[in-house]
């Protein structure tokens, strides 16, 4: 008897969930209007071969994009400890001033794009001291660009509240993050905050409530170290949107901060892995497929991430679908 009823109470939890399943499929099929961005890191646009200062202003110039999303990573600019070096933000950010395009300009410990912790080598995180290393830089930068014709928004930190550590980032100071909002937020009450998420692998609980804007990820397939590939296609789009209202989020203030629009890579790169490889987890059909799948979502804006690759597939594969693609979206 006791058996039976457990086996009625499965079937009623499961029935509701496929209620809901089909609720979500059913309110996925309205398309809303959203803007399209970009992310870009001169670091990945390195890796690749690239001058990334030519891919930075032909994606500006040919691509046009309304909004971009770059960082002014630790590493790169107090790679000496005490001097600062701006010159590349500088050249982005009074390029973006050029082109009219607005700028969302992350700052922090993580910034998109591997190793994922940004910071110098010198710190040591063992010493008291870091935080203040930490603190000084954000002023540094935040003081330095505030006032930028170009600046439209901060991120501060590249998903922080993850409960896992992906990429080089073990000893990733959480601690510090509230600090650090506080802090640009004290500085510059004219620009907004976004705080960003993962959106598969995260509740959002803390990061939709941390900053002005939230911002998820958006990866549809990807593949574990050891090569398995996960396939979210069955995730309906309006599960994004429903998410977003729990926690009690506007979707005029919420982004997706990384829309993929290239392969997934685990223990390799683009200059040594086979164009058929690639395409398996990327391919001009795939990338007009999460294009339009983020147009169900219900956000309002969304940052493709890929350019570096568009970029080198153009120019080293003559392959520039992926580049027209963007164009036309954007």
């Amino acid at each position: 008897m006791k058996r039976k009823k457990h086996m009625s109470y499965l079937l009623v939890f499961f029935a509701i969930l496929a209620i809901v399943y089909v609720a979500m499929l059913f309110a996925s099929r309205k398309v809303y209007p959203i803007e399209y961005g970009i992310s870009f890191n001169q670091d990945h646009a390195e890796s690749l071969g690239l001058n990334w200062k030519q891919v930075y202003e032909d994606m500006l110039r040919e691509l046009e994009p309304k909004y971009i999303r770059i960082a002014a990573m630790w590493s790169d600019v107090e790679e000496v400890k005490g001097e600062y070096d701006f010159s590349s933000v500088d050249w982005m950010m009074d390029k973006a001033a050029e082109y009219n395009t607005k700028v969302l300009l992350v700052v922090g410990q993580k910034a998109p794009r591997w190793p994922e912790c940004h910071v110098p080598e010198w710190l040591d995180y063992g010493v008291q001291e870091s935080e203040e290393h930490l603190l000084g830089y954000v002023t540094k930068v935040v003081e330095r660009y505030m006032y930028h014709p170009a600046l439209e928004l901060w991120q501060v930190e590249n998903e922080p509240f993850i409960k896992f550590r992906f990429g080089e980032c073990e000893r990733f100071n959480e601690g510090v993050v509230a600090g650090e909002i506080a802090l640009v937020k004290n500085l510059d009450p004219e620009h907004k905050i976004l705080i960003t998420d993962s959106g598969e692998l995260s509740t959002w609980r803390q990061a939709s409530k941390a900053g002005d804007l939230f911002g998820t990820t958006m990866y549809r397939i990807v593949q574990t170290p050891k090569g398995r590939t996960i396939v979210y296609d069955w995730l309906p789009a309006a599960f994004y949107r429903w998410k977003t209202k729990m926690w009690g989020r506007d979707l005029n203030d919420s982004f997706i901060a990384e829309l993929q629009a290239e392969p997934w890579f685990t223990d390799s790169n683009p200059t040594n892995t086979p164009v058929e490889k690639q395409e398996k987890t990327m391919n001009p059909e795939r990338m007009q497929k999460h294009i339009d799948y983020a147009s169900r979502t219900g956000f309002s804006r969304g940052y493709l991430w890929g350019v570096e690759w568009w970029y080198y597939m153009k120019s080293e594969h003559g392959d520039a679908r992926y580049w027209d693609i963007a164009k036309e979206t954007l």
